[in-house]
């Protein structure tokens, strides 16, 4: 499977943008998706997951009721809606996906990933 991440960008504090991860190959109606992210200097963080379906998602703290996760089987694309956003939130962004049908926050426990996107938020 290949993952490929797009719609990071250049914003300024308070806006929104909307990261998609297209997805090759024909398990991706049965994988767990993530978000993760990496700030200059720090750690990979996780960000969001989605189970299979679409029915089950977590959320991160730092992140919890500004952005959302979801996904289109259909499209074999899974989103990552980010509004209210603010310059801690600069980091290069990753999707992964598990071999797995549930949703998880661990990322060793991720099979594949995606080249990151970068978001850069100004104050």
């Amino acid at each position: 499977v290949q993952l490929q991440a797009s719609g990071g960008g250049l914003v300024q504090a308070g806006g929104s943008l909307r990261l998609s991860c297209a997805a090759s190959g024909r398990t991706f109606s049965s994988s767990a998706m993530g978000w993760f992210r990496q700030a200059p200097g720090k750690e990979r963080e996780f960000v969001a997951s989605i189970n299979w379906s679409g029915s089950s998602t977590y959320h991160a703290d730092s992140v919890e009721g500004r952005f959302t996760i979801s996904r289109d089987n259909a499209k074999n694309t899974v989103y990552l809606q980010m509004n209210s956003l603010k310059p801690e939130d600069t980091a290069a962004y990753y999707c992964a996906g598990r071999r797995a049908p549930l949703a998880t926050k661990g990322q060793y426990e991720y099979d594949y990933w995606g080249q990151g996107t970068l978001v850069t938020v100004s104050s």
